[in-house]
């Protein structure tokens, strides 16, 4: 059996599930995701948890086992909690702000960008380097955070550029291998 797909999934007191065949909708005081499943997996719910099943032991049974379960559990986990990625900007004259929706970048390019987060997804900021990505789908969440790291990623020579904030940047030593002298 999956380790993962025969774990049950917890359903808090506050978040109600609607299972139909091959769909299933996951609603609480966050909002309201769907999303279908494969055909061969089986959801039940009992006693508030949700349990999963495959019909066998088949290599394509298994890897789906502990995807759909994994899906749903991060659903139930997003419309009760939410999802938040931290990020902060490294480097001279790197600001953020935010102007109504939009969020506008100074990442050392001639000009500002301005990027307009999809529906479902928020974004704070805390200080001029400092902001985060919430929302209640953490595949929305996670793509948004990539896409305005991919923006202006993190150099290994001086390390300036946007980043997750627990991320280490690996340096590099800069020309002729300065920082890095042997000692002989």
């Amino acid at each position: 059996m999956s380790r993962i797909g025969k774990l049950p999934v917890q359903v808090p007191k506050n978040v109600k599930v609607t299972l139909a065949p091959g769909k299933v909708a996951v609603e609480g005081p966050r909002g309201r995701l769907e999303r279908t499943l494969p055909a061969d997996i089986t959801v039940k719910q009992s006693d508030g948890e949700l349990v999963f099943e495959r019909p066998s032991d088949d290599f394509r049974h298994r890897a789906l086992h502990g995807l759909v379960r994994s899906l749903v559990a991060n659903m139930v986990e997003g419309v009760d909690k939410g999802f938040t990625k931290n990020l902060e900007l490294v480097g001279v004259g790197y600001r953020v702000a935010k102007q109504g929706e939009e969020l506008v970048l100074n990442l050392g390019f001639s000009h500002p960008i301005r990027f307009k987060p999809p529906q479902g997804v928020s974004i704070e900021v805390q200080d001029p380097t400092k902001f985060s990505v919430n929302g209640i789908s953490i595949e929305d969440v996670g793509q948004v955070a990539a896409n305005i790291r991919g923006m202006r990623p993190p150099e290994p020579y001086k390390g300036k550029g946007v980043r997750y904030r627990d991320e280490k940047v690996r340096r590099k030593a800069g020309k002729a291998g300065k920082g890095a002298k042997a000692t002989a």
